[in-house]
């Protein structure tokens, strides 16, 4: 590993980046070989995302991911990530009933799956005050606006935000709410990259785009869709950087070929006796 990429990253740190122009680069990872790989490259953070839900666990939306869940996937990433800052997803539910629920469950990214923060969707002003809350409890929170996938029954449809005068103010308001509420950065998801650069502009911690154009201080995507493993519709904000799904679908087909024909397994795929030992068994047959 290059000696840049085995410094751990630090909330400090990532401001640093805004400050400097460094861009930030994070990913979803959900089990431990994938946070390895994530890891390894270089990455400075890695979310653990209920987006696992969709991607992993087969729901159709992330509305049904447990707090249970959430934890689990935490954990293993936890234990593969030795440079990147781990965030754990607060899931649907977890964080919508009382400020004591919201910290009890946001504590257990920290002190049960090893996270460094969590991040929180929306920015109602009840939500502030969670956020607050969670900040006070010195649990560091990743802000979350734009498009809130956990919002789609309210929202209707997966669809970018903020193209209308009314909605853009609104984005930018909530932003500005989550950095005075204390958040150490934002996610901005599906918004015109033009909104995107007021708000990089306005705000003071760092934002994280994801289908929100370049000028964000970093970026993020689901890791099922940079490598081609999600089959079906991509957003029009992925970049597809290998199809995995292809390549995966071709090695079990010659898998199952090469078992149907006799090809696999052969001498060169299995364990062999001695030739004494063999006779030895042989004798006593």
């Amino acid at each position: 590993m290059p000696k840049e990429f085995t410094q751990k990253i630090t909330i400090p740190g990532l401001q640093a980046k805004k400050e400097k122009k460094e861009k930030i680069v994070a990913l979803t990872a959900y089990d431990f070989p994938v946070a390895q790989i994530v890891d390894e490259c270089g990455l400075d953070v890695i979310l653990v995302g209920d987006s696992l839900g969709m991607v992993v666990l087969g729901y159709e939306n992330t509305i049904p991911v447990t707090m249970e869940e959430m934890i689990h996937h935490t954990r293993i990433v936890a234990r593969a990530a030795k440079r990147a800052l781990v965030v754990g997803d607060m899931p649907y539910f977890s964080f919508h009933l009382s400020e004591e629920e919201t910290v009890y469950n946001a504590s257990r990214f920290l002190k049960e799956a090893g996270a460094a923060a969590v991040k929180i969707e929306g920015a109602s002003k009840k939500r502030l005050k969670l956020v607050e809350a969670l900040i006070e409890a010195e649990i560091p929170v990743m802000g979350h606006v734009g498009l809130t996938p956990q919002s789609i029954h309210r929202l209707g449809e997966f669809r970018v935000r903020g193209k209308k005068v009314h909605e853009a103010e609104k984005i930018i308001s909530d932003a500005l709410n989550l950095e005075k509420a204390g958040v150490f950065s934002v996610i901005l998801e599906c918004i015109p990259l033009e909104l995107a650069r007021i708000i990089t502009e306005k705000l003071k911690v760092p934002t994280i785009g994801i289908g929100a154009g370049p000028h964000c201080d970093g970026q993020i995507l689901v890791f099922h869709d940079l490598v081609g493993l999600s089959n079906g519709y991509l957003p029009k904000f992925v970049k597809k950087y290998t199809d995995l799904y292809k390549i995966i679908n071709q090695a079990v087909k010659d898998y199952r070929e090469d078992i149907m024909t006799g090809n696999f397994p052969d001498d060169r795929y299995s364990y062999h006796l001695k030739s004494e030992v063999l006779q030895e068994i042989s004798r006593k047959k």
